[in-house]
């Protein structure tokens, strides 16, 4: 018997207009490890699951999510870039919109989904954000298109939610993560990677806080979510870090016209 889709809501300050939510792993069809709500067509499961999966998760919601195929860049998906697409999904780790009721989606077992929305409910994004997206911008690139979309938009009048992702008690790093920061404070970076003993160069690294920096530094003030760990909880949530073959959620935002 196939159960009820379960999904966590986010807890921000987001306007009553945007709608958003993050699924979990539960109320889909698909077979372990896979089990059950998977929803990443890449991620090695049957494709009929996973597109039968996708259909009840789309009966959810007012259209077909803006799915995007995600390389863990720093490229964000644009309303018009995606009408100059041919073909999708478009090649991007990050999406924005002003237009009601599309839906931006984000697939992830670990990499961090964060959600962005003003709190003019003009315009809303979402980012796939694992360490290379943080890195390369990911948020800050976000957080420009979004201003772009709404001229008058200052990043201080953006509410951000950060999603699921892998705990700073389990994320094991090496130096070349902690290199691709360097450009962080040291405060900062004593903070969010902590050596772990008996292991020279090795890290426990903080993504929450690493996002959360990043944030700051361009003046986004509510900050919301990063009490997760994918990696823990695996009732709930897919991580790529604890089973390797495993499947994907989602988070999903909207612009709803019918507040």
């Amino acid at each position: 018997m196939i159960s009820a889709i379960r999904q966590i809501e986010p807890t921000w300050l987001a306007p009553k207009q945007v709608h958003a939510f993050c699924t979990t792993r539960e109320g889909g069809v698909s077979k372990a490890p896979f089990n059950s709500l998977n929803l990443g067509l890449n991620a090695g499961d049957d494709l009929e699951d996973v597109l039968q999966n996708r259909r009840a998760l789309r009966s959810r919601l007012p259209a077909e999510p803006a799915w995007l195929k995600q390389i863990h860049g720093a490229t964000v998906s644009t309303p018009a870039s995606r009408n100059a697409l041919v073909n999708g999904p478009f090649e991007a780790d990050a999406s924005v919109s002003n237009i009601p009721n599309e839906v931006l989606a984000i697939l992830t077992a670990d990499c961090m989904p964060v959600l962005f929305a003003s709190k003019g409910a003009d315009v809303i994004g979402a980012a796939h954000a694992g360490w290379r997206g943080l890195s390369s911008g990911i948020l800050e690139n976000t957080i420009q298109e979004m201003c772009h979309l709404s001229p008058n938009l200052q990043p201080k009048d953006i509410a951000v939610w950060m999603g699921p992702a892998i705990g700073p008690t389990v994320f094991e790093v090496g130096e070349d993560v902690l290199e691709a920061f360097s450009s962080h404070s040291q405060d900062v970076l004593s903070e969010a990677f902590k050596p772990i003993a008996g292991s020279p160069g090795k890290y426990l690294a903080n993504l929450y806080l690493l996002a959360q920096d990043r944030l700051r530094s361009i003046g986004i003030e509510q900050i919301d979510g990063g009490d997760f760990c994918t990696f823990k909880d695996s009732a709930n949530f897919f991580s790529y870090r604890r089973d390797r073959q495993t499947g994907r959620f989602a988070s999903l935002i909207w612009i709803s016209d019918n507040a």
